[in-house]
């Protein structure tokens, strides 16, 4: 990564673990040209939106000064495409930019970086603008046999739900937790559905 005098550069790194190491990000920031002391460092799973060296990293961005937030790759932010957008968004709102070393289509220093990542979080956008569509077309099928959404209380309920859900395009994951039932649950309500098709 080519550096420059006038950037102060600030790193940040993670693993998920206690008995996780953090080294070999850690020697690919300062190759990169991370001061040591820049780096914000923690042990906390990437799920976890609210982290402690994350929030004092993006605290320490000083306004009126160019900055570039470094990562070894874009999951040491974030495991969620959403939290990760939200993240660089907030960054960027501090007036710094971004650069991951793994994704170099990351690397907010440039137009067409800039450029590429407003696509990016459109598509994601338009990803979550379309499975909110499904879940409600979703729910509006299994209403009209008879659900309004929520746990089932019966187990015909409950295949009816999952299945309409399911027909419409809606993902497991998002089925349960509309429902609120188990994935093992949701995944034999869909495989008895499927069995019944092709008898």
């Amino acid at each position: 990564m080519d550096t420059d005098k006038n950037v102060t550069y600030l790193g940040y790194i993670r693993v998920s673990k206690e008995n996780m190491n953090l080294d070999r990000q850690s020697d690919l920031l300062i190759a990169a040209g991370v001061p040591e002391r820049n780096i914000y460092q923690e042990k906390v799973t990437g799920t976890k939106r609210d982290r402690e060296a994350l929030n004092q990293m993006i605290e320490s961005i000083k306004p009126n000064e160019k900055i570039v937030v470094v990562v070894a790759e874009l999951s040491r932010l974030s495991r969620s495409t959403r939290d990760l957008i939200e993240i660089v968004e907030l960054i960027h709102s501090k007036g710094a930019d971004i650069k991951s070393l793994k994704e170099p289509w990351i690397d907010t220093t440039s137009p067409q970086s800039k450029l590429l990542f407003t696509i990016f979080a459109g598509l994601s956008q338009f990803e979550r603008d379309l499975l909110s569509d499904r879940t409600k077309d979703g729910l509006k099928a299994a209403k009209a046999r008879g659900r309004t959404g929520g746990r089932p209380s019966k187990r015909t309920d409950k295949a009816i739900t999952v299945t309409s859900l399911y027909n419409n395009g809606v993902k497991i994951a998002e089925i349960v937790r509309q429902t609120a039932l188990s994935r093992s649950t949701v995944n034999r309500i869909i495989r008895d559905g499927a069995s019944k098709t092709c008898a």
